[in-house]
């Protein structure tokens, strides 16, 4: 099942499922049901699974539909119903967005390669990045009922961050630079009881600042924390074993980076599902009730590191996948102030 959640502008937020090339409205059957968490909630209670519940009601609002182009040529604020990432929370705080990162053969040369500039003698951040990956390779596909090695873990921010399909990328005054990275995204939502609940997963950019790492590997935190997106669609059965991607970017129409073919899925990966789960939920502070989950599991490839331009105000981001519902479109806002001002704290 693709899900999306959209929005009518004086009216508020609706959840949708897409059959062929439109948007059935559930919400104008159960108006109570505004986001995705509203539905799972029933569906715990009823023991269901989120398709179960939509399921039904996907041909009884076939009379309440918009047409999917349009809703996928419309950006925020022209007026007009348009899409919002799939899956969120009324409160941004409930959100947590994180990532792995070195699960992708691609990953790890070109961690290195931004480390080192391609010196293959340098030392510690090149031996690093391949001794995570080799960790991956030797320990990342336990027995099922084992626990495996962890993977690389980092933490994107909370819902504030989040920004769904044609909503902006912004790189902000202290950035060095904006990178795309897209991946696969988990979406997850924890139950009363505290178990994490996959409803699917969802394309996303890994939005992230690759100038500000290379200064320094112990950059790769604050470098991470930078706006993100996800979405158009939450797709509840996809097969995450075999996943083709690709990215391009456009400036004045034309484009600028093709990513080519790009391979995900746990067949592409050093770390199982399971094992990048397990380390993401083993924490307690990650399994609260009623919290989201967006997790990103890793790219093969950069445009950062083969480029000879940085971003600019007005590019466009678009990752698409074959076989995995409708492309993630997103434009960059480039601050052109020059100058970094200090933050002004003030005394409590």
């Amino acid at each position: 099942m693709r899900i999306v959640q959209f929005e009518i502008p004086g009216q508020g937020r609706r959840v949708g499922v897409v059959a062929g090339d439109e948007v059935r409205d559930i919400t104008a059957l159960e108006p109570q049901w505004q986001r995705v968490v509203d539905v799972f909630d029933v569906a715990v209670e009823q023991d269901q699974t989120l398709a179960g519940i939509l399921g039904p009601l996907v041909e009884e609002a076939r009379n309440v539909t918009f047409p999917l182009d349009d809703l996928l040529a419309v950006s925020p604020g022209q007026g007009v119903p348009y899409l919002q990432a799939p899956l969120d929370h009324a409160d941004p705080h409930h959100v947590l967005i994180s990532g792995t990162g070195l699960t992708h053969t691609g990953s790890m040369q070109s961690r290195d390669d931004m480390h080192t500039a391609g010196d293959k003698d340098a030392a510690e951040p090149m031996r690093d990045s391949r001794k995570m990956f080799e960790m991956g390779l030797e320990g990342g596909r336990p027995e099922r009922g084992r626990r495996g090695v962890a993977p690389e873990w980092f933490y994107k921010g909370n819902g504030t961050n989040l920004r769904g399909h044609r909503q902006m990328l912004e790189v902000p005054d202290f950035a060095r630079d904006g990178g795309e990275e897209p991946e696969l995204v988990g979406c997850y939502v924890i139950d009363r009881e505290g178990i994490p609940r996959r409803l699917g997963f969802a394309l996303g950019n890994e939005w992230s600042d690759h100038a500000t790492e290379k200064l320094n590997y112990l950059y790769l935190a604050p470098s991470k924390l930078r706006v993100c997106s996800v979405g158009p669609e939450l797709i509840t059965d996809c097969d995450f074993q075999a996943v083709t991607l690709g990215c391009t970017v456009r400036r004045e129409g034309r484009v600028i980076y093709d990513s080519g073919t790009l391979r995900s899925g746990e067949r592409h990966m050093c770390h199982s599902l399971a094992n990048c789960e397990d380390h993401h939920f083993k924490y307690p502070q990650h399994r609260q009730p009623g919290d989201v989950h967006l997790h990103y599991f890793g790219t093969s490839k950069l445009s950062y590191g083969t480029r000879q331009w940085t971003y600019q105000e007005g590019d466009e981001v678009c990752i698409a996948a074959p076989d995995f519902g409708s492309s993630l479109v997103n434009p960059i806002r480039r601050n052109a102030n020059p100058e970094e001002t200090p933050c002004r704290i003030l005394p409590g």
